[in-house]
């Protein structure tokens, strides 16, 4: 079981989350030692162990802690808001946060094509009631004739499915471009076209 941090933006709980995410991305579960994430932290193995008693709950916590990041900007959307503008600033929040953090996108979709094995319960208790309220909000715009109607949760998966797909696939997508790496112009490239290719489908601008 995990402790919780003594102070929400504890630095220490920062960087084992972050390299716990790099080392399972890399070497899975399986092959991932919790010395090797605590070298990676830069810190002794025993903070590791401070706040992880051992390495399945520092896994669970990582992929988590990655839901929650994802989700975190739409979290406070309400009816009032304006959906094109918002699903702007979320797409591009998400396309964002995959390239800030590939290994991220990476571990989350490893553990999705395995069955889902260590979230399944975090699914279905905490991310389907997500998903449900944020349809609602969807659905109220629709209602109030702000937007076209469509399906909310579908929706919400094409979002998270174009917006993950250059972190998840990112050496096909440089090889077939032939970058070394993405940059910041990219990116932005990147950002605009599935925002626009979005907001365009959903029927919100021209």
């Amino acid at each position: 079981m995990a402790r919780n941090p003594s102070r929400p933006r504890d630095k220490n709980f920062a960087k084992i989350m972050s390299a716990a995410r790099e080392e399972f991305a890399l070497r899975g579960l399986n092959g991932a030692r919790m010395q090797a994430i605590a070298d990676r932290a830069g810190l002794p193995k025993a903070n590791v162990h401070y706040y992880f008693r051992n390495k399945v709950s520092l896994y669970v916590a990582a992929l988590n802690s990655i839901m929650e990041k994802w989700n975190d900007f739409f979290d406070g959307t309400t009816d009032e808001d304006d959906p094109t503008e918002t699903l702007d600033l979320f797409i591009r929040e998400k396309v964002r946060l995959a390239f800030e953090d590939p290994s991220a996108s990476k571990l989350f979709a490893t553990e999705i094509i395995q069955g889902a094995p260590y979230i399944s319960n975090y699914l279905e208790e905490v991310m389907r009631p997500w998903v449900n309220e944020r349809a609602k909000v969807i659905q109220s715009w629709m209602d109030a004739g702000k937007m076209p109607r469509s399906d909310p949760v579908l929706l919400i998966f094409m979002i998270w499915a174009s917006t993950q797909h250059y972190a998840d696939f990112q050496v096909q997508v440089l090889r077939i471009m032939d970058r070394p790496d993405y940059d910041e112009n990219l990116v932005s490239q990147i950002s605009d076209f599935i925002s626009e290719t979005i907001l365009r489908g959903c029927g919100l601008i021209n």
